[in-house]
């Protein structure tokens, strides 16, 4: 991160501030001026007035050190070389400047300030005072005021940028936060859309059978019955499952195990049970390493997804699913149908094949689907990963 600039780490300045920064001015102006007021007046029947005013001066000039910084600092410092009483102001203008750290303004500032200092106590000191003491003492106070602003203005910027740093990182925790709700309700909506849409579509195919055929007798219409009963109480259950997740507090799934690759065969048995014409040709070595439960989860789904389009779109055409994969090339997933007949009476929002590519973009594979003729055909590819 780059460095702050001193406007933005400086605090602002409220009643109390100015307060206890005037107290401290007017005890160090009585410090250097009282001291020196006889000798002023030895000198020039004038100069303590013209002390005092200049003095005056400085202390409201101080005042907007913040504005000018630089330009305020020498001039105060400058006149700290005839007024005693501008010591106060002028301390507080070089330790404001040089909590900027800015090594060439703390030069200049020092600069003046020492040789203003020096000037004045070498013409107001008595001649007992040696020439060294006043110039040791000099050199001290001006490095001690610019070592304290430089002290100030380093805590300054320390605690400015930890602030800004928590700040950041709430707001960052905020960002993920946001983020993982908002990736949990996409996982939950293609959830409930990849369950309920394939056990409504079963629902509705049975359902709509019993609308047009007029040649049923009272034992298959029971038993049509009670299939489309059973369909909804899986519908249901599988419902359950997934509002469970929102209502756990814990955040863990309280409901049975994810489908893997292995229950393709219970899926496709399933539909085939339910009147569904269902060829699986599948190419995948038994006796090889298994399928992860990962990308089998995601290769079910895509199964899943296009036997509930092929039973709205072309009920009664045949479904043909390849799948092909080895742990070096990943698992290629084919599904042909040929188009249906007509407009579909099953309702859908289209967002099955959204949430199926967004599903195999997760695991780094992708999804395709379009026209082959007149066969509809959904391609998936789904890395093989561990």
């Amino acid at each position: 991160m780059d460095r702050p600039r001193p406007e933005e780490y400086q605090p602002p300045l409220r009643l109390w501030s100015h307060l206890w920064r005037l107290f401290l001015m007017l005890l160090i102006s009585a410090a250097v001026w009282l001291p020196s007021s006889e000798q002023e007046a030895k000198i020039s029947d004038w100069w303590w007035v013209l002390d005092l005013v200049l003095g005056l001066g400085c202390f409201v000039l101080v005042f907007f050190r913040r504005r000018h910084p630089l330009a305020i600092a020498v001039v105060i410092g400058a006149l700290g070389a005839v007024s005693g009483t501008a010591g106060g102001p002028a301390v507080l203008a070089a330790v404001s400047l040089a909590t900027r750290r800015r090594w060439r303004e703390i030069a200049i500032i020092g600069s003046i300030n020492f040789a203003a200092a020096q000037f004045y106590s070498t013409v107001t000191a008595s001649t007992s005072d040696p020439a060294w003491l006043i110039l040791v003492a000099n050199a001290i106070a001006t490095g001690a005021m610019l070592g304290w602003g430089m002290y100030i203005g380093s805590r300054r910027e320390l605690i400015w940028t930890l602030r800004n740093r928590a700040e950041r990182a709430e707001e960052e925790q905020e960002l993920r936060v946001a983020q993982s709700r908002s990736n949990e309700r996409a996982r939950i909506a293609r959830e409930m859309h990849d369950v309920l849409a394939h056990r409504i579509s079963q629902i509705s195919m049975h359902a709509g059978a019993l609308a047009y055929r007029e040649d049923l007798s009272a034992e298959q219409m029971r038993a049509s019955a009670g299939l489309i009963r059973d369909r909804a109480h899986e519908a249901l259950t599988d419902l359950r499952d997934v509002l469970g997740v929102l209502r756990d507090d814990t955040g863990e799934r309280r409901s049975a195990p994810q489908p893997t690759y292995a229950d393709l065969t219970c899926l496709i048995e399933e539909a085939q049970e339910s009147g569904m014409r269902v060829e699986l040709e599948d190419l995948v070595d038994p006796s090889g390493p298994a399928v992860p439960d990962a990308a089998g989860r995601t290769v079910y789904r895509i199964v899943q997804e296009g036997m509930t389009n092929a039973r709205k779109h072309a009920p009664g055409a045949l479904l043909t699913i390849r799948i092909t994969g080895t742990p070096d090339d990943g698992i290629d997933v084919q599904l042909r149908n040929p188009l249906g007949f007509g407009p579909t009476h099953t309702p859908g929002a289209g967002l099955g094949l959204v949430g199926l590519t967004e599903r195999a973009e997760l695991r780094g594979g992708l999804l395709e689907s379009g026209l082959d003729g007149s066969t509809f055909v959904l391609h998936g590819w789904i890395p093989w990963g561990t």
